[in-house]
C-alpha cells in the first residue's frame, strides 16, 4: 500500500474502533440497566469492574464507558468506600393488563392524585372525533399531578364524555382511580384500550410540574379507554417522568 493510502487509512481504522468500543459500551450499559432495573445487584451494590468485565467478556475500559453513560442517566454513582450502587428506582408499568395507576404501582406504595384542574370544556376536534362525539360537544376535561411516595410521577389529562363525566365531578379524584370511578358509575365493567406510548420533549408547563429539566424526555402515553360494549370514555394523555417509570408487558405472537 503506498504511504499516503496508508496515512489516509489511519485515521478511519481509529475512528471504527472508537465506534466499535461505543457500540460495545452500550450493549453493556443496556444489560446492566436491565440487571438495574429487575432488582438484580443485592443490596444496590454493582459487582467491581474486573468482575462486570470478566462477566461480559470485554476490557475493563468498555465497563468504565457503560457506568459512565448510566451515571448520566442518574441510575447509580460511585461512593468511595462502598463501590458503584444503584440510586434510582424505576418503577414497572405494565402494558398488558388494563389498569389504574393505584392498582398497577400497588406493591411500590400509595398513589397519591393532585387534581389541578377539573371542570367542563368544549371538546377539541381530535377529541371529540376519538370520543365518538358530536362535533363541539362538552366533555369533563380532568388535569392531574400523580406522585408515588410523595415523588412526581406523571402529569395526567383527561377527557370523558360529559354523561359520564359530570357524575365524577362529586366523587374522591385525589384518592381515587378514574377507572375504578367509570366502572361504579357506569356500573358496567371496562372492555379495552387503545394505547401509544412515545418519547417527547417536556414543554415547560410539564416540566415545571413533574420538577423535571425542561426539555428532559418524559414517556407520553395515549390511551383511548372503553366500555365492554365499545363505547369510549376516557381519552388521556399521560406525560410519566422517564427516570422513574419502565414499561413492561408479555406479547403473544399469532399467526
Amino acid at each position: 500500500m503506498p504511504a499516503e493510502s496508508a496515512s489516509a487509512a489511519r485515521p478511519l481504522a481509529a475512528a471504527r474502533r472508537r465506534r466499535l468500543r461505543a457500540d460495545r459500551a452500550r450493549q453493556v450499559a443496556d444489560l446492566l440497566r436491565h440487571q438495574i432495573l429487575a432488582g438484580g445487584f443485592p443490596g444496590g451494590v454493582l459487582p467491581l469492574e474486573d468482575a462486570i468485565a470478566a462477566d461480559h467478556r470485554t476490557s475493563r475500559n468498555t465497563v468504565r464507558h457503560a457506568l459512565d453513560l448510566l451515571r448520566g442517566e442518574q441510575l447509580i454513582e460511585r461512593q468511595p468506600g462502598v463501590g458503584t450502587v444503584v440510586v434510582c428506582e424505576k418503577f414497572r408499568h405494565g402494558l398488558d393488563r388494563l389498569q389504574g395507576l393505584a392498582e398497577t404501582l400497588h406493591e411500590h406504595g400509595r398513589v397519591t392524585n393532585e387534581v389541578r384542574a377539573v371542570g367542563p370544556v368544549t371538546a377539541p376536534g381530535p377529541v371529540a372525533h376519538r370520543l365518538g362525539l358530536p362535533e363541539h360537544s362538552d366533555v369533563l376535561c380532568i388535569e392531574r399531578l400523580r406522585r408515588l411516595g410523595g415523588l412526581p410521577l406523571s402529569l395526567d389529562l383527561s377527557y370523558l364524555p360529559m354523561d359520564v363525566g359530570s357524575e365524577l365531578l362529586g366523587c374522591d379524584l385525589e384518592n381515587t382511580d378514574v377507572f375504578r370511578l367509570l366502572e361504579s358509575l357506569t356500573g358496567r365493567p371496562l372492555g379495552h384500550a387503545e394505547i401509544t406510548l412515545e418519547a417527547v420533549n417536556a414543554d415547560a408547563h410539564s416540566a415545571a410540574v413533574l420538577q423535571a429539566p425542561r426539555g428532559a424526555a418524559v414517556l407520553m402515553l395515549e390511551r383511548l379507554t372503553c366500555l365492554q360494549d365499545g363505547r369510549p370514555v376516557d381519552l388521556e394523555f399521560i406525560r410519566f417522568r422517564g427516570d422513574r417509570i419502565t414499561m413492561n408487558g408479555v406479547l403473544h405472537r399469532s399467526l
